[in-house]
């Protein structure tokens, strides 16, 4: 069983589901601390005619630096969400594919989700399932696992059974192999694609918000994105 990581990001990049696609199952870090840096939990990148557009989900940090992502609130202090909401259907106004997906568009600014997490695990389910990918979610918090570094992720990969645990090449130098050989789990590492594919808006910018790729190629994300799997 090959188990992968990722912090509950919003609206992912499409390499967060290329990940999720080659793992059995992929596990949600939602009790690991809430960084104090600008962090892509709270925020991506989208695109609009003068090039990236950034949509920042703004939350409570003042007095809170120790809190888990699992605890951040969403701060619904002025009008942020009417002008992130207008920003995306400008920018995407054109787009083949965006009137099929304007109600999770509206939803995500709806202020039903006082927590920041339960807004972006019902953004990743929503992509997961339009760009076809099967892959099972876990949360950490259900696991009642908690730790840090190796002896997080060899924690959670005994809670679940898994022989395997997949990462990106880039995170190589920041595991330790004899750990996880100690803990009997084999390292799997993969360099996740940056597809290209038709885009609004000029010059293609890569990586942005896997929504992107959705409302611009529709039922063709998927193989756009999953086309050439590319496991080491």
């Amino acid at each position: 069983m090959i188990i992968s990581t990722y912090q509950p990001f919003f609206a992912p990049f499409p390499g967060f589901f290329y990940k999720a696609r080659l793992s059995d199952a992929m596990v949600l870090l939602d009790k690991v601390q809430f960084p104090l840096r600008t962090t892509w939990i709270s925020r991506n990148r989208f695109k609009n005619d003068q090039g990236t557009l950034w949509i920042t989900i703004p939350v409570w940090k003042k007095g809170l630096s120790l809190q888990n992502i699992s605890e951040v609130k969403i701060c619904y202090n002025g009008n942020w969400r009417k002008k992130h909401l207008e920003s995306l259907k400008t920018s995407y106004a054109n787009a083949p594919y965006f009137s099929e997906h304007i109600d999770v568009v509206e939803e995500m600014f709806s202020g039903r989700f006082e927590r920041l997490a339960n807004l972006n695990l019902m953004v990743i389910k929503y992509l997961k399932k339009h760009l076809k990918i099967e892959t099972s979610l876990i949360l950490q918090s259900d696991l009642g696992i908690r730790g840090k570094g190796d002896e997080l992720l060899t924690g959670i990969c005994r809670e679940v059974g898994a022989s395997q645990y997949l990462a990106q090449f880039a995170a190589k130098k920041y595991l330790d192999g004899r750990a996880f050989a100690d803990a009997g789990i084999e390292l799997k590492f993969f360099r996740p694609p940056s597809p290209v594919y038709p885009q609004l808006w000029g010059d293609f910018i890569h990586d942005l918000s896997a929504f992107d790729l959705l409302f611009n190629c529709g039922p063709k994300s998927h193989e756009i994105l999953c086309g050439r799997p590319d496991r080491a």
